[in-house]
């Protein structure tokens, strides 16, 4: 049977690799898109909310990301949703952190089991634009560099920045994470660099957004 995104979807939902490697007690993979969306969204993880829910960002972080998504050109959520396609580089809620209120980072392990996933994501969809949203994200396409000198950048799939005027495909957008935890976007200069990022992810999905 020749694989499809509807099909992959299916598999991705079934999976329990986590679970048999004694990495999570319950799976529940989260993974949202179409097969015509030429823009990928990949965030680090699902969040409590998400598995609740199974559809990605849905909490507090989800509600920032949609306001940027709106600065990017997307009229509205729903909008959003169906022209962007989301996913993470691990599948499943990782689960709280010990003795903090905030999410566990999934170990490299993790990643790796969770890796084929995404690869076969890419492979099917063949985005033109990737936004890379939070550190196992960056790590994963543009590793080894500071937020600061990745946020507000556009870069090749190699890693090196590029023009907005490139016609290399894909290009790479990387953004924080939308967390409320994150202490980085309380620098105002950082607020800057989010701001140039989302003026670029404007102008590189317009081509690309739902025509009124």
């Amino acid at each position: 049977m020749q694989e499809t995104i509807p099909i992959l979807h299916q598999r991705i939902r079934a999976c329990t690799r986590c679970v048999i490697a004694g990495y999570l007690p319950v799976a529940g993979p989260v993974v949202s898109g179409h097969r015509d969306n030429q823009v990928m969204l990949i965030g680090q993880a699902p969040g409590l909310v998400e598995e609740a829910r199974r559809v990605p960002f849905q909490g507090r972080s989800g509600k920032l990301l949609m306001r940027w998504l709106a600065r990017a050109g997307y009229p509205d959520e729903s909008t959003a949703r169906r022209h962007v396609y989301m996913t993470a580089i691990t599948k499943c809620f990782p689960g709280k952190s010990a003795g903090s209120s905030g999410d566990r980072r999934p170990s490299r392990a993790e990643v790796e089991l969770c890796r084929p996933w995404l690869d076969q994501e890419l492979a099917l969809l063949r985005p033109a634009v990737i936004v890379l949203v939070g550190g196992l994200a960056h790590e994963r396409f543009l590793p080894g560099r500071p937020l600061s000198e990745l946020v507000g950048r556009v870069f090749s799939s190699s890693g090196k920045p590029v023009s907005l005027r490139t016609r290399s495909r894909p290009v790479l957008v990387p953004l924080p994470h939308p967390s409320g935890a994150s202490r980085w976007l309380n620098d105002p200069s950082n607020r800057v660099l989010v701001d140039r990022a989302l003026d670029n992810l404007r102008l590189l999905v317009r081509a690309y957004l739902p025509k009124s």
